[in-house]
């Protein structure tokens, strides 16, 4: 295919390729945060093959605007799409931060049930005393875990934190993840 023949078509498939490109990118950066070398060096090496290929159809056809949207558009989609892929993909440790005024032995409960671990702490608010639960989990548990405190307590105040587990501790080995 050549670009002086179907300049929308070479548009497309170059657009195909930086959304590819970008996405692997915006998820090899995630990989290596989380120590995934053997994955992180095939999305590279990926990603570096589609951006050359991309780039050479952009040079060629460089003086047709519907080659640079392509490029463009594709950029600006792979690194949305890979942000979302990510989430689905869910890598990488959480740590949770609940506090409850009134429902945290509740929530405890529940957590427990479920088999989650999680450190129980009574503490002081601004208005008196609260319920602290602190709980590291995988990053894909965390729509389980919201969905058990948002039923509990709709009121409880929850924060998370990206993590990297150093040593120890209880990581709910059904569900996967490295720990």
């Amino acid at each position: 295919m050549t670009l002086t023949a179907s300049p929308p078509l070479a548009a497309l498939a170059i657009f195909a390729m930086r959304l590819a490109g970008i996405t692997l990118d915006t998820l090899r950066t995630l990989l290596v945060m989380h120590g995934h070398k053997g994955w992180a060096w095939m999305a590279a090496f990926v990603q570096a093959l589609l951006f050359v290929m991309a780039l050479t159809w952009v040079v060629a056809g460089v003086s047709h605007p519907l080659v640079l949207a392509g490029y463009a558009l594709g950029y600006a989609t792979g690194g949305v799409v890979g942000i979302q892929l990510e989430r689905r993909l869910g890598l990488g440790h959480v740590h949770l931060r609940i506090i409850s005024r009134q429902r945290g032995a509740a929530i405890a409960k529940r957590l427990r049930e479920a088999g989650f671990a999680f450190t129980e702490v009574p503490a002081s608010g601004r208005d008196g005393t609260v319920d602290l639960i602190n709980c590291g989990i995988v990053q894909r548990q965390m729509p389980h875990v919201l969905a058990i405190v948002d039923e509990t307590d709709p009121e409880a105040f929850v924060t998370a934190e990206m993590v990297r587990p150093m040593r120890r501790g209880i990581w709910r080995a059904s569900i996967g993840g490295r720990s």
